[in-house]
């Protein structure tokens, strides 16, 4: 499942991505993976959470933030959940290639049994028809 959190920068987007995480993690019976710029939301994070600072591994491009991703999910068999925060920042892309790559994470979803909850600093008119079903907020 992939599900979406959008709206324009400063609405507030984080601040719901991260009580989500923290509400989600407490439920969670595998792994929560956090996604993020930085590390700057680290302690807001319930412990049980790992937060990967993206800048960290010099991701330069969509394709290779998606083989980051897949190296992930390879490496933790338990893994249920990832949240990616700044999703179009992280993922080197803009609004126009999100609905190839929400197709390539839904397919990852139900092949290695992975949610995904991305934060897209869009507003929900911008972005194409075919991810807004996938919508949770829209801020």
């Amino acid at each position: 499942m992939v599900q979406l959190i959008v709206g324009n920068k400063g609405k507030g987007k984080t601040k719901y991505l991260l009580e989500k995480v923290n509400k989600e993690v407490k439920e969670a019976e595998g792994s929560v993976v956090y996604l993020d710029k930085s590390t700057k939301h680290m302690y807001e994070l319930n412990n049980k959470v790992r937060l990967i600072n993206v800048s960290d591994y010099m991701l330069e491009s969509t394709d290779a933030f998606q083989g980051f991703v897949c190296g992930i999910i390879s490496q933790d068999h338990d893994l249920q959940q990832m949240y990616f925060d700044s999703f179009l920042n992280i993922a080197n892309m803009d609004v126009s290639g999100i609905t190839v790559f929400v197709d390539k994470l839904e397919k990852m979803s139900e092949k290695f049994g992975v949610d995904f909850v991305l934060s897209v600093s869009a507003d929900e008119n911008d972005l194409p028809e075919e991810v807004r079903s996938k919508i949770i907020v829209s801020l």
